[in-house]
């Protein structure tokens, strides 16, 4: 049974493993839905993750590149990079994220 992450923009977040399911440090796995017009802040994480979009498109800004993906696409951020996660398209986004190690919100470095 995934353990639902509370949020406060919508997003829905599913973590089957990781820092909030089982108390894995190593690695975070989660089914996530974005709603449309969602977004969050530029971030610059201590970890490598990696998107799988199941349905619709999620938004990707990398360091000063925009990239779309749609359904059946995945991508890889390596940690230390500057990111923006958005869906500012009109139909909600399905996705799988895992990171490496485990998401948490210390090392996500979110800016304000």
């Amino acid at each position: 049974m995934p353990f639902i992450i509370p949020t406060t923009d919508g997003k829905l977040i599913e973590e089957h493993f990781g820092n909030g399911s089982n108390k894995d440090s190593n690695i975070s796995i989660a089914h996530m839905i974005a709603p449309p017009n969602w977004s969050e802040p530029f971030q610059t994480p201590e970890f490598d993750e990696y998107t799988y979009i199941i349905k619709g498109k999620k938004q990707f800004i990398i360091e000063d590149e925009t990239v779309v993906l749609k359904a059946g696409q995945s991508i890889k951020i390596e940690k230390n990079v500057r990111v923006q996660y958005s869906n500012p398209f009109s139909e909600p986004c399905e996705y799988l994220a895992i990171c490496l190690p485990a998401f948490s919100i210390d090392l996500v470095n979110r800016e304000a």
